[in-house]
């Protein structure tokens, strides 16, 4: 974490600041009454394990076959002020950082794993982003106001994942809640048509290994791999349509937002040689919707390998960066979710950027001027952008470490892998099994990323994370 630049620690006046606020008071002095939504069947899904949990959900049926998605999004800035010290920090470290084996938060816990937390059970502020729906999914029109608001139950990914794909009896928190069940069957619905509706206009569809640890007490003992289910997805195309919705909510009011973009992949005609090599073909020029079809096509006839191709292409699109955008100028658009205007908004315990958004989204609500001038949202999102990118390579060294031990006593083996990297800076390789990233330190010539080759393990540096490999000979 140091080397990379952050603060690994939370200073003691933040930790003061936050230890200072009283739940309670807080909603009774400052929430300008808000609207009590307290008695809808709001739920959360996330990692078993998260308890910084950022989002609730509610959907309503309509009449006419459409819809009404509610996102509740925890009201962070509510207790973490513009200017105060655990702004200040935030602002410096700009992201929580998971290493897999210690969480570093952007914010001090007892705000993002309680107070700021939407929690089951206990009442919290939001920011609500209502949105009407079509049949189809399409937005019919959107609103955004403040809440009180109770989560009714806690979930996570796995359970709900595995029960909405018919794994087996509705899981004991559903149960508990009378009605949850329809309601979550109801989401599910609501997001497949989202997912359509973002697939026919281009949206590109991934399905890439993340390698977690695995633990038994204090060690690691395995690398594991979180498969995408249909909660996930379902989260993630309500999350998606929130962020375009509030992007267009603070564009039309006249405000700058920070958006999250990615331009048009450079490496286009590396995408397409590698689409040809699956025997299929994609246009010369690069179309989103050409390579969403394609991703389509592939995922239906090779389930298996789809990750290693998800991966390849990942690689090829970029890095997304975030920029501000005024209103009525056309952004350069997100190329991988075919949005012309996305920002991030519904993880302000996670992100910064999050958090400049609520307090943009907070000025636009009460007609107040807007809490940070363009020259400093550009430079909010520069450093972002950066921080960004320090916060992967941390997270991707400790993958590494950790990696490094697993693979320390299995030197001279060989292994499937897929190129991940191929550029100055080396020829990088993910392995298929265990899921371990390493550098070809000799023979990477010819190699190039989305190609699957077979290595030689050469030599571990568990320290720094330094796993090398060489072409297998047989």
């Amino acid at each position: 974490m140091v080397d990379e630049g952050f603060a690994p620690d939370i200073p003691p006046q933040a930790i003061a600041e936050a230890e200072a606020v009283e739940p309670a008071q807080e909603i009774h002095d400052h929430a300008q009454s808000p609207a009590d939504l307290t008695g809808l069947l709001w739920s959360s899904i996330d990692n078993v394990e998260s308890r910084d949990l950022d989002q609730i959900e509610f959907v309503e049926a309509l009449s006419d076959g459409g819809a009404r998605l509610l996102i509740g999004i925890a009201d962070v800035d509510a207790l973490a002020p513009q200017d105060s010290a655990i702004d200040r920090f935030a602002a410096q470290n700009t992201t929580s950082v998971y290493t897999g084996i210690e969480t570093f938060p952007m914010l001090p816990e007892h705000l993002s794993t309680d107070l700021s937390s939407l929690l089951g059970e206990v009442d919290r502020l939001a920011i609500i982003i209502e949105l009407e729906l079509s049949e189809t999914g399409s937005l019919r029109s959107s609103k955004t106001y403040r809440a009180r608001v109770r989560n009714q139950a806690q979930l996570d990914y796995e359970t709900i994942g595995n029960w909405l794909e018919g794994g087996g009896p509705t899981p004991k928190k559903v149960a508990a809640v009378a009605g949850l069940e329809d309601q979550l069957r109801l989401q599910d619905r609501l997001a497949a048509r989202l997912a359509e509706l973002r697939r026919k206009k281009g949206a590109l569809d991934f399905e890439t290994v993340e390698a977690s640890p695995l633990k038994r007490a204090d060690a690691v003992i395995g690398l594991t791999v979180r498969p995408k289910n249909r909660a996930r997805t379902l989260i993630e195309n309500f999350m998606v349509t929130a962020n375009e919705a509030m992007a267009a909510y603070l564009h039309a009011r006249g405000l700058p937002a920070i958006q999250r973009v990615v331009k048009t992949p450079e490496r286009w005609p590396r995408i397409v040689e590698i689409a040809r090599q699956l025997g299929d073909d994609l246009p010369a020029e690069p179309e989103a919707r050409a390579l969403a079809d394609f991703l389509a096509r592939q995922k239906a006839a090779d389930a298996a390998h789809f990750p290693d191709l998800s991966l390849s292409i990942v690689k090829l699109l970029g890095a997304g960066e975030y920029a501000v955008v005024r209103a009525g100028v056309k952004s350069a658009g997100h190329f991988g979710l075919a949005a012309n205007d996305y920002t991030h908004s519904t993880a302000p315990n996670r992100r910064f950027v999050d958090l400049i958004t609520q307090r943009l989204l907070k000025a636009a609500l009460t007609d107040a001027p807007a809490p940070y001038s363009e020259a400093r949202l550009a430079e909010i999102a520069d450093h972002c952008t950066e921080r960004q990118s320090a916060a992967r390579k941390v997270e991707r060294v400790m993958r590494k470490v950790i990696a490094a031990a697993l693979l320390h006593d299995r030197i001279g083996e060989s292994f499937e892998a897929i190129v991940t990297g191929a550029s100055g800076k080396g020829t990088f390789v993910r392995l298929i099994a265990p899921p371990a990233e390493g550098r070809v330190v000799r023979g990477e010539q010819g190699m190039d990323v989305g190609d699957r080759v077979r290595v030689r393990l050469l030599s571990t540096n568990i320290e720094k994370g330094f796993i090398d490999f060489e072409p297998s000979p047989s």
